[in-house]
């Protein structure tokens, strides 16, 4: 099994920084911008955030699927197709984020919906450039990794960097917003004079985020996107290779990834039922994750009455505590793993939700605030790395599909997220901050955010019985629906299904019948491994008959052979000759 070089975990980290950077103000400071610097009514303002979640949440599955496409152009095929659409990304990114934090020009006088209508299409851009940039990252991970372990670390430095790009925006933001105060009284909170202040950080935060986009795009390289170059070779009934250099080649080693998998399309996931309940468990993290961050400011600002400064030190004890908490990521998903982990951090978010909703007084703002803060990211942190991991286990070996399930998940993540936040918004009592409606949203986090930890800790109950990532019989794609002749001889024993490659295209694997016990055990027919005709031909099997084999029920396995996508295999027999085209 290949070992992760020091080198791509550090680029694949730098890779979301921009994204995590941007987030952080959207999440935290979008509401706190529009209601308190520019003067929007609750409603408004939810509803710029709603634009955005939803433009976020119908594109996600549209980058899914376009970035799981293998007819790409040249560029793309040379410098890879998820690279490709993260450089897209982060560029509609750069252009489109500033414009949404400098104030509408030429209309700052004009009616409250009419700048709605200004900001919307800069909205909308910055979030298509959002999702494209967030896919194509986290469609990386099952590319650059088979081993769950792996892909965990992955995860778990992803977060880190996550926490890192959000503690400087806090950083930033505290430096910024706290100097020249000496005008505003010690308890001023922050109002219209501040937002040539939100420009500044804007701009610092961008500047920052494009440094680290070139780090990635310099520091990972992403394979398996040429398939013009992959051989075509002809598999004789001998299990030699026909071909350029057949006679020099040798048989690849046996591949770590398991073969127990088959293709799976967009319609094959949509009958899986782990898949909505990842999806929902996913959901419920990132509700629980950005509920917190969105209205944390805003509830020090208007339920503790808190210095402008307070919300970028209260979130920042968040984040250095969700920072603290990755880094023993892996080996607490190691010994209890993903689902007692996942549960562990539901339980600790929702105690974060408790001590929101019940404390108070003086004792509470000085010392314990900080103490629920540390407890709402350690909780948070928890949640969201584990469910990622969570997905990318159910994901599995199927990485030709892996953009289309992260799509998937990020446009339940988004919606949600994008209705909760306008539901929170029009419901709130005061047009304007006043004492009676101080407590708001304090019950909002304590409803909210511990409801969604609650919802997480369901979902992830409802998974205890099941393996993630066990495909159940019966769906399988059409694509694998006719069957396929499987030379014998490809392995150790003759007449088992050859092994993966040992490196196949990530994006091109496609599922043929045949199975064998361990890859290249004993055969289904019941023999020491010849082939069923007796006569040294080639074994022809379809995934649906494996599927049904009573013998490979019992075995309780299923696996099936990973072959690139546009090979051509011939497999010549004594008695007869056929020729298998994989499309």
């Amino acid at each position: 099994m290949s070992i992760i070089s020091l080198r791509t975990k550090l680029g694949y980290g730098f890779g979301h920084v921009l994204n995590d950077l941007c987030s952080a103000m959207w999440f935290t400071y979008l509401l706190v911008y529009f209601h308190h610097v520019l003067l929007f009514d609750n409603g408004l303002a939810g509803v710029v955030l709603l634009i955005g979640q939803v433009a976020d949440a119908l594109s996600t599955p549209f980058v899914g699927r376009e970035a799981d496409r293998t007819d790409d152009l040249p560029f793309c095929v040379r410098y890879g197709r998820r690279k490709t659409w993260h450089l897209f990304g982060s560029a509609m990114v750069l252009c489109a984020f500033p414009f949404i934090f400098m104030g509408c020009l030429g209309c700052a006088n004009a009616h409250d919906w009419a700048q709605v209508v200004y900001y919307a299409p800069f909205v909308v851009v910055f979030q298509f450039g959002w999702a494209a940039t967030q896919i194509s990252h986290l469609s990386l991970i099952p590319s650059i990794t088979q081993d769950p372990n792996d892909r965990t670390e992955l995860n778990a430095i992803r977060y880190g960097f996550t926490v890192m790009s959000n503690v400087t925006v806090y950083v930033v933001t505290w430096l910024v917003l706290g100097l020249d105060t000496s005008s505003k009284g010690q308890e001023a909170g922050i109002g219209p004079e501040d937002a040539a202040k939100f420009r500044y950080i804007v701009a610092i935060v961008l500047v920052i985020g494009m440094v680290f986009v070139g780090l990635f795009h310099g520091l990972v390289k992403e394979k398996g996107n040429d398939y013009n170059t992959l051989a075509t070779p002809q598999v004789e009934s001998n299990g030699s290779v026909s071909g350029s250099d057949s006679a020099n080649s040798t048989p690849p080693p046996p591949s770590p990834v398991p073969c127990n998998h088959f293709r799976m399309t967009a319609t094959d996931w949509l009958k899986n039922t782990q898949f909505y309940q990842i999806a929902v468990l996913y959901m419920a993290t990132r509700l629980f994750c950005n509920l917190s961050q969105a209205y944390v400011p805003i509830y020090l600002q208007d339920s503790l009455h808190l210095q402008e400064e307070s919300v970028a030190y209260i979130p920042l004890v968040m984040y250095v505590s969700g920072f603290l908490t990755t880094t023993g990521m892996r080996a607490l998903n190691k010994y209890i793993g993903r689902k007692a982990s996942y549960m562990l951090g539901t339980v600790v978010g929702a105690s974060a939700a408790v001590g929101l909703r019940f404390g108070e007084g003086p004792l509470y703002v000085s010392y314990l605030l900080y103490v629920v803060a540390a407890l709402l990211g350690a909780g948070g942190s928890v949640m969201l790395v584990t469910s990622l991991s969570i997905t990318a286990d159910l994901i599995g070996p199927n990485v030709e599909s892996g953009a289309f399930v992260y799509g998937s998940m990020s446009f339940t993540d988004k919606l949600s997220n994008g209705i909760a936040v306008v539901l929170i918004q029009n419901l709130n009592p005061c047009i304007n901050c006043c004492p009676e409606c101080s407590n708001y949203y304090r019950d909002i986090l304590f409803y909210c955010c511990g409801g969604a930890a609650v919802l997480g800790l369901l979902a992830a109950i409802s998974l205890l019985p099941a393996k993630i990532g066990d495909r159940r019989k019966g769906q399988v794609s059409e694509t694998t629906s006719n069957p396929t002749p499987i030379p014998p001889g490809s392995c150790a024993r003759d007449g088992c299904p050859p092994a993966c490659p040992s490196n196949p295209p990530t994006d091109a694997i496609l599922a043929l019948g045949g199975s064998c016990s361990g890859g290249c055990g004993g055969s289904d027919n019941g023999g020491d491994g010849d082939s069923g005709d007796g006569g040294g031909g080639g074994v022809t099997a379809t995934a649906a008959t494996t599927a049904s084999t009573k013998e490979t029920d019992q075995q309780g396995t299923e696996e099936y052979l990973a072959i690139p996508q546009g090979v051509r295999v011939r497999v010549t027999s004594a008695s007869s000759e056929s020729d298998g085209d994989i499309v």
